[in-house]
């Protein structure tokens, strides 16, 4: 799944995402480390996978998307 990284803390290296509806999605760090980034700039496309549904769900992985 793509999103755009809205906001990111490189102290906690967690964040949120915004999903192509413009819903936000929050991620932690443990998604954050999981996709190998150092950084992460608001406005740049990722690629997400999340699980769960509806309040439950959330981001378990965030690395940017390449074409």
């Amino acid at each position: 799944m793509q999103a755009t990284s809205y906001t990111f803390d490189p102290e906690t290296r967690s964040g949120s995402v915004l999903l192509d509806d413009g819903t936000p999605l929050p991620f932690d760090a443990a998604a954050f480390d999981a996709g190998g980034l150092r950084l992460l700039r608001s406005g740049q496309r990722v690629r997400i996978e999340v699980e769960g549904t509806g309040e439950e769900r959330r981001v378990t992985f965030v690395t940017l998307q390449t074409l």
